[in-house]
């Protein structure tokens, strides 16, 4: 395998879908951030050149080939960098292993197959991802710093050679530890993870709104920086450190300073471009009025969500374009292909965002049977203090790294249902049983997820009427109602969090649903047909269809919460 092979495979594996080709969405736009980063932080070097280093330098703009070479290391540390962010980028969070577990598990990592070492093997290899961006960090803002900064005078006009090295190593010492700093703290606070804004806004605009930020940011990293290498540089040998006059002391500081903020704000700055360029909407259809928009214009977006690699970047842009089509009025006659006289295509869609709900519910329901199985009332009152609870709590966390994925795929498949009121003119929303199958989906995905929260899913019975005024049996829900009381004490930990924004974005779908439908929903439930026309047969992927037949009504009568 050649070097470029083996870069794009490092690169691209996992974010352009495994789609073929010499160039792919992801790619160009990891082009154009290049690019971009570079005219970006050319024009700050102009800047601070200009405005901050100039008092401190005789010639600024002299055209010497050391500047030339300084130049040209001062990018290659910045692009590293910005390479190096989208190395490590994804769009949603991922598992990774601690330093204990990568300890107790490296024989077994190596020696040892199977489903859990596959999985374990994953998350040393995202750990060692983490490592590697963390000390080509560092090592990018030793390299940085000291091209910014080396051009004043205070250092160019050292006579000694050893003078020179030591103003070299305590210069490039200080821009390590503010890289290495800087690299664990965007580690440590997810900042590699993509985040997709609520509403898209031109390239233009998305970066304005982002400099302020930005500039904030750096302020606070390069002052934390240069206190912290300030104090860790007297643990240099004496000769590394400063020995001039107060006059040079003072000068060295605030050069150091202004050169630490500049290299931060470049990386803040690339940081904000990265996640504005890889999160902007891309459309996966053909021009408006060509033949291919004419005969098949979703069969783009279709092959993308369906042949990707789950999970990637390209998928989750083809998610992201499909439910804006679907919630707003926009490239409405995309939106009118999916309803063609056929029915296929909209199957394929309802097929292509009920999965990651179906697989979701399956997994959140065996996390929560699993750690509610076994355990006693005492136990359970004293959830997060044992070992063996944090680490069930820790996997139902995982659950939600991709909440984003579930949260576009319920908004989908609820807009689609609920436009097919007005917009199927073939009605085959209705013919097909989706309608159904949505609403049983999108009540078992809420009923978990509230379960997770501590809410009681059982029946209470005097207040659950039938049709005819009959009271229907309690259902008791079993260790699920002991899971419900356990979880409900992770309430203001970010689990929780989580689960209260996807259980608000489900409850919203469905009262989108509710709302288009409650003339044909009421005329059913007074006929007493709710439960056959609009809950599953089968038994639902969560709960009973009592369960769901009773949260239904609670939207019915908009009393859901």
């Amino acid at each position: 395998m050649s070097i470029s092979a083996a870069l794009d495979r490092a690169l691209f594996k996992d974010k352009d879908g495994g789609g073929g080709g010499p160039t792919t969405i992801v790619t160009e736009r990891f082009k154009s951030f290049l690019i971009w980063q570079v005219l970006q932080s050319t024009f700050l070097l102009f800047i601070f050149k200009t405005l901050f280093f100039s008092p401190f330098t005789t010639n600024p703009f002299t055209p010497i080939f050391f500047s030339f070479i300084s130049l040209l290391l001062f990018h290659l540390s910045l692009t590293t960098f910005a390479a190096l962010l989208f190395f490590v980028s994804s769009p949603h969070a991922l598992p990774y292993a601690s330093p204990l577990e990568i300890s107790l598990s490296f024989i077994r990592l190596i020696f040892v197959s199977g489903g859990e070492q596959s999985l374990l093997r994953k998350k040393v290899g995202v750990s060692f991802c983490f490592v590697v961006f963390v000390a080509l960090c560092a090592a990018s803002g030793a390299v940085a710093v000291v091209c910014v900064c080396w051009a004043c005078d205070v250092y160019s006009s050292v006579d000694s050679t050893s003078n020179w090295v030591a103003d070299l190593g305590n210069l490039g010492f200080r821009g390590f530890l503010i890289g290495l700093f800087y690299g664990l703290h965007y580690v440590y606070h997810h900042r590699w993870v993509l985040r997709f804004p609520i509403v898209q806004r031109p390239p233009f605009f998305s970066l304005k709104m982002g400099l302020p930020s930005s500039i904030g940011q750096a302020l606070r990293f390069s002052a934390v920086g240069y206190v912290l290498s300030g104090v860790l540089v007297f643990f240099l040998p004496t000769e590394y450190r400063n020995r001039g006059s107060v006059g040079l002391l003072i000068a060295e500081q605030i050069i150091f300073y202004i050169g630490s903020f500049f290299v931060i704000l470049c990386w803040e700055l690339s940081h904000h471009l990265h996640q504005v360029l890889h999160t902007k909407r891309v459309v996966f259809a053909p021009l408006k009025g060509s033949a291919a928009a004419e005969t098949n214009p979703s069969e783009s977006l279709l092959a993308t969500l369906e042949e990707s690699t789950p999970k990637s970047l390209l998928q989750y842009l083809a998610y992201l374009d499909l439910c804006m089509v679907c919630e707003n009025n926009v490239d409405t006659w995309r939106r009118a292909a999916f309803f063609e006289e056929t029915g296929d295509t909209y199957k394929r869609v309802v097929d292509a965002c009920m999965q990651p709900l179906k697989e979701f519910i399956q997994q959140l329901a065996d996390g929560l049977e699993s750690s509610s199985a076994e355990k006693s009332m005492v136990q359970l009152s004293d959830q997060l203090s044992s070992p063996a609870e944090r680490l069930a709590v820790s996997k139902l966390s995982e659950l939600f790294f991709d909440s984003q994925h579930c949260a576009w795929s319920a908004r989908i498949i609820a807009s689609l249902t609920a436009r097919s009121h007005k917009e199927d003119k073939f009605g085959v929303a209705q013919l097909s049983g989706s309608n159904a199958t949505v609403i049983s989906t999108l009540l078992s995905t809420l009923l978990a997820v509230e379960t997770l929260m501590g809410k009681k899913t059982n029946i209470q019975s005097s207040n659950f009427m039938g049709p005819a005024g009959i009271k229907w049996a309690t259902v008791n829900t079993g260790r699920r109602e002991s899971t419900a009381s356990a979880m409900g004490k992770i309430r203001g930990s970010p689990l929780y969090a989580k689960a209260f924004s996807l259980a608000d974005i489900l409850r919203t779908s469905i009262y989108s649903i509710v709302s288009a439908f409650h003339g044909e929903m009421m005329n059913s439930e007074k006929a007493g047909l709710l439960e056959k026309d609009w809950i599953v047969s089968g038994k639902p992927l969560y709960g009973t269809n009592e369960l769901l037949l009773h949260k239904l009504r609670l939207f019915l009568d908009f009393q859901a919460s």
